[in-house]
């Protein structure tokens, strides 16, 4: 269980660490750096894949609109939602809205315990402190909530997945599916300008976030996502706003305020909490 609380926690506060490498990028073209990134990402996971000897595993139809629909909710219409929001209302209403995902695994893993419901709720309160609630609009928070329905199902849909094809086949097929999606995406938004050659530290952003962010931290996440169940894996998405800050402080980009560190603190004392919980019953076998 140790190998999970530390995995999870890991992955969360890399993902965390996309906001201030996203201002590498903030110039390339939204879906189609997207479509880099995976592509890239997918490239390294296949990679993988062929050297740890993983052959391809025939899915059954269930099991393929599990994928499908973990590719398309989770990684494409996540990402799609998240970009919509933030033109539509600027970050703070998306970050928000996502810092309910604790919560939201917390209620979707099944009947979970009662200190793991206070917890994520601590987690909740300290995410959305350390974001910011700020101002929005309706058409902003409809993008909002469709990303936190996103973000749910990037957990939910795997742990169908992860007993047959393991972390890195999940990872893989995923971010490869995804490609095409945010390509046909792309060339709808963006037309054919969605893609140019990058410059030097775009090339440095977008390595960053496909070995470190899709690659490194998918494969910890949904390494975890078994052993701990979706309850309790859930209390470390708090970890995204902390990892943010402390991105923003190293890359001397944002100095941390007073509220940034009470939130911080909150989402800490909120996963202590919930890690006193009993175990979630939600927990799936780890394949061997």
């Amino acid at each position: 269980m140790r190998n999970g609380i530390a995995g999870a926690a890991t992955a969360m506060f890399l993902v965390g660490t996309l906001a201030g490498v996203s201002g590498l990028i903030g110039s390339y073209p939204v879906y189609g750096g997207q479509a880099v990134r995976y592509l890239a990402a997918a490239v390294v996971l296949l990679v993988i894949t062929r050297a740890l000897g993983l052959r391809f595993v025939r899915l059954t139809r269930r099991e393929t609109l599990y994928l499908g629909g973990l590719t398309l909710l989770g990684l494409v219409i996540f990402n799609v939602c998240v970009v919509e929001s933030t033109r539509a209302s600027g970050p703070a209403l998306v970050g928000t809205v996502l810092g309910t995902v604790p919560l939201a695994l917390a209620l979707a893993g099944g009947r979970p315990a009662p200190r793991l419901l206070v917890g994520a709720s601590v987690v909740v309160a300290g995410a959305t402190l350390a974001t910011g609630l700020g101002s929005g609009n309706p058409t902003g928070l409809l993008w909002a909530l469709g990303a936190l329905v996103g973000e749910v199902s990037f957990s939910m849909l795997a742990i169908p997945l992860l007993p047959k094809l393991g972390a890195i086949r999940v990872s893989a097929y995923s971010t490869a599916l995804a490609v095409p999606m945010l390509a046909v995406i792309g060339l709808v938004k963006e037309g054919t300008a969605m893609f140019r050659v990058p410059s030097v530290a775009e090339t440095l952003g977008f390595s960053y976030l496909a070995v470190v962010v899709t690659v490194g931290a998918f494969f910890l996440w949904y390494t975890s996502l078994p052993r701990l169940g979706p309850g309790l894996a859930g209390l470390f998405a708090g970890l995204i706003p902390v990892g943010a800050i402390v991105t923003g402080l190293l890359l001397g980009i944002a100095t941390p305020s007073a509220y940034d560190l009470a939130g911080a603190g909150l989402v800490i004392a909120g996963i202590l909490v919930g890690l006193t919980a009993r175990r979630s019953p939600g927990a799936v076998p780890v394949p061997g």
